[in-house]
């Protein structure tokens, strides 16, 4: 059995060691072989050494990732404690095939059908409508993708937009400067990116405007080259703000657009530019189309309840 590992949001001389020897401590614990070519990480061997090889690669990323720094003695405690589990039993963990990015609390992946689609249409095209109720991972695992874009260098800056809807409350007559008003707006990609990164790298990203979380309208005039762009909450964007936000896509740009139809606080439902780009560009090569339901809810299970309930009204 082989087994490809590929590297990419992780620093490969930091996961395998000086001289490889995080990967030889591996290579003598349990029988296989593993081979290193730049960012590729190939395991050989029988079927079960070969997948607690792969479980211990994984910790040894989430360790790394947590700590921001993993030792020879890290990696020894992983190997005899992973070897012990396997003993007891060996098909208790399950490792996930594509890990999106591994974050402060661990790997980020895939935990649905919906969801897996979701990754293999960001995989293949530039521009991605990521539509479905709330619950279905839209929101975090678009910005997760950026971010391991970003750290993974293909692109050079992530942009993270929502449209400041007004719902019950003027923003004239919010408190505060323009930032403050459209800020309670914009916590939910915030919120994101405090899971994916420790608190005083994010504020450097930000200070720096490597990331950027801005309303919509912020958008205007703009052309982003090298930039993850992502619009959320795109059933309250009009179709003019739509048509602006996909032209400002540049050179070597890539673009998430998520939103929920059954959420559109627009006056009237037939100017959501959600509805119309989804239908708009169906078929357009670079474009796919990711319709998640109930079924990949990931939030508590009485929000899978709550979302049957309004259905069925």
């Amino acid at each position: 059995m082989e087994k490809i590992i590929t590297l990419k949001t992780v620093e490969p001389t930091a996961l395998l060691g000086v001289g490889d020897s995080h990967i030889k401590l591996i290579e003598n614990a349990i029988p296989v072989k593993i081979i290193v070519r730049g960012e590729t990480i190939k395991v050989q061997g029988e079927d079960d050494v070969v997948s607690q090889a792969q479980e211990i690669l994984h910790e040894m990323m989430q360790t790394l990732t947590g700590k921001g720094s993993l030792t020879v003695s890290d990696t020894q405690k992983l190997i005899t404690l992973i070897k012990s589990d396997s003993n007891k039993e060996p098909d208790h963990r399950s490792v996930p095939d594509h890990v999106i990015y591994y974050g402060r609390k661990g790997a980020i992946s895939a935990k649905t059908d919906g969801q897996s689609q979701y990754v293999e249409m960001v995989k293949n095209n530039d521009v991605v409508f990521s539509i479905g109720p709330a619950g279905t991972g839209k929101t975090f695992l678009s910005v997760a993708f950026a971010v391991a874009a970003l750290e993974n260098h293909e692109v050079d800056r992530i942009i993270l937009c929502r449209p400041a809807v007004e719902a019950g409350e003027s923003l004239g007559f919010l408190p505060g400067d323009l930032k403050e008003k459209v800020d309670p707006y914009l916590a939910p990609l915030y919120d994101s990116l405090k899971i994916l990164y420790a608190e005083n790298k994010l504020v450097q990203l930000l200070e720096r405007k490597i990331i950027e979380v801005v309303p919509l309208a912020y958008m205007r005039g703009r052309t982003l080259d090298s930039a993850y762009m992502i619009l959320d909450e795109a059933q309250n964007a009009s179709v003019l703000q739509m048509k602006m936000f996909l032209t400002r896509l540049g050179i070597g740009s890539r673009a998430i657009i998520t939103g929920d139809v059954t959420q559109i606080d627009l006056q009237n439902r037939s100017d959501s530019g959600l509805l119309q780009a989804s239908e708009l560009l169906k078929g357009v090569q670079g474009i796919g189309i990711v319709k998640l339901d109930k079924k990949d809810v990931v939030r508590h299970p009485l929000v899978m309840k709550i979302i049957e309930a309004y259905d069925q009204n």
